[in-house]
């Protein structure tokens, strides 16, 4: 019965991934597009299968409590539900010196993912070679949205800068793969970033579709935003707000407000104010005492762990929002810069030291084109919140995440973002098509057309 059920699972999978795979390989053409479908799934799929084919340190410890979960859900799914459902969960886990209880609350990102993979345990019978490739596809497709809803709906926009970010850039592609956090934070991320443009920006007027294709858009969109706000809600609610923001200060440009710069700004500020007042309104776990009690929390577990291995610290660190306030743009600082080259000379810490640099120079080359007027052609407040969404991450984790290592690994959220915004202007976009990453229309035929209005 779980063999048969498995192979039926897997063949609906590839009923649903096969033709769609066809359909992108022809809207990609015959140039660059084709090659970057293929290394951009290459690659996660090759890291994924083998990251997983005998899980390691986290995703061998979620593999192993999830096939706990799978087989209660075969013996008793009554019993499973309520293990899946319930808000306080304890789960007794055998190892080899023993066991041990663990309680788990359904906000832990730990337990939601633990969940996932003792769904896919049904399909994958708890191969976890099988599941790092399940997740590599779900983040590759949530990565391929995007880059393909930029490329159609913003045709003036480089879309090698999304091609960069979400697909090829190496720390991306790497952490955000496999039995990982981080593969379904940024497919499920990338993919609600997608549906979100497509409906803003799109030629198409979403707005006019049937009652049906809106029930479905709607359906889609909150399942995925629920679920990047199960992965991690301080990554989320940012994202949230910002796609909020820019959706209403665009619906307002289409009907004649908030035409002027100044007035998106205000929009945006107060749609993200709106949030930040209401969250605490909803849930305790939003007030700013549970805010501040958490970034010191989590600060200091990660400081006591990283003792003997490369870090830093915050030695004036408190827990009011006023200390936490002073130490955020050194905290933004450290997330884009650290380490720094010769600050740690293990393999892993060497290639983040060059890809901050690589980083670096991004950035100058960004300030160079804004300065003069040449930072490309990305809508304004589409730009605007980027950048809010991806200086309020930076200062998260930089507070958070003082862990060289940790913080490589986490990230793999922010980094595709920050690129997609450093790789719009003309210097840059001039140097993605000297390396063969073409223009910003597709390989193959016309450009897509767009209702956006471009930022000089």
């Amino acid at each position: 019965m779980r063999l048969l059920l498995a192979i039926l699972l897997n063949a609906g999978l590839l009923v649903v991934l096969v033709p769609w795979l066809r359909r992108q390989w022809h809207w990609a053409g015959t140039g660059w597009w084709r090659t970057v479908l293929v290394v951009g799934l290459g690659l996660r799929v090759l890291v994924g299968v083998a990251r997983n084919w005998t899980p390691k340190l986290d995703a061998e410890f979620m593999s192993g409590i999830s096939q706990q979960v799978t087989a209660q859900l075969w013996a008793s799914p009554s019993t499973a539900v309520q293990t899946l459902t319930k808000a306080i969960t304890i789960m007794h886990i055998d190892t080899p010196g023993g066991g041990y209880d663990a309680v788990y609350q359904n906000t832990s990102n730990t337990w939601f993912l633990i969940k996932l993979l003792a769904l896919l345990n049904l399909g994958s019978l708890g191969a976890g070679w099988l599941n790092g490739l399940y997740l590599s596809v779900f983040a590759f497709v949530g990565c391929w949205k995007l880059v393909r809803a930029l490329a159609d709906v913003l045709p003036r926009t480089p879309a090698a800068a999304g091609v960069v970010g979400f697909l090829l850039w190496p720390s991306v592609w790497f952490w955000a793969t496999g039995i990982s956090k981080e593969a379904v934070l940024l497919g499920s991320g990338a993919w609600l970033t997608a549906r979100v443009l497509k409906w803003l920006y799109s030629q198409k007027l979403e707005w006019r579709a049937s009652a049906q294709q809106q029930i479905l858009w709607w359906l889609g969109t909150t399942l995925l935003a629920l679920l990047h706000f199960q992965m991690r809600y301080f990554f989320a609610l940012p994202l949230l707000g910002v796609m909020g923001g820019v959706a209403l200060g665009h619906w307002l440009q289409r009907f004649g407000f908030a035409r002027y710069r100044w007035a998106q700004v205000a929009v945006l500020a107060a749609v993200l104010g709106a949030g930040v007042w209401l969250a605490p309104q909803f849930s305790i776990a939003f007030s700013i005492n549970k805010f501040t009690y958490q970034v010191i929390r989590v600060y200091s577990f990660e400081v006591t762990h990283s003792v003997g291995r490369p870090h830093f610290e915050y030695p004036d660190l408190r827990p009011t929002i006023e200390s936490i306030a002073a130490h955020a743009p050194l905290a933004a600082v450290n997330t884009v810069t650290r380490p720094w080259l010769g600050e740690a000379w293990q393999p892993l810490y060497i290639a983040a030291a060059l890809e901050n640099v690589a980083l670096l120079v991004l950035l100058g080359m960004a300030a160079v084109a804004t300065a003069r007027g040449r930072a490309g052609h990305m809508p304004f407040e589409l730009g605007l919140g980027l950048v809010i969404f991806c200086v309020v991450l930076a200062m998260l984790m930089g507070l958070t995440t003082p862990n060289f290592g940790s913080l490589n690994r986490y990230r793999s959220e922010l980094l595709p973002f920050l690129l997609l915004l450093l790789l719009q202007n003309y210097y840059a976009a001039a140097l993605l098509r000297r390396v063969g990453l073409g223009s910003g229309t597709r390989a193959s035929g016309m450009p897509a057309k767009s209702s956006a209005r471009p930022v000089a």
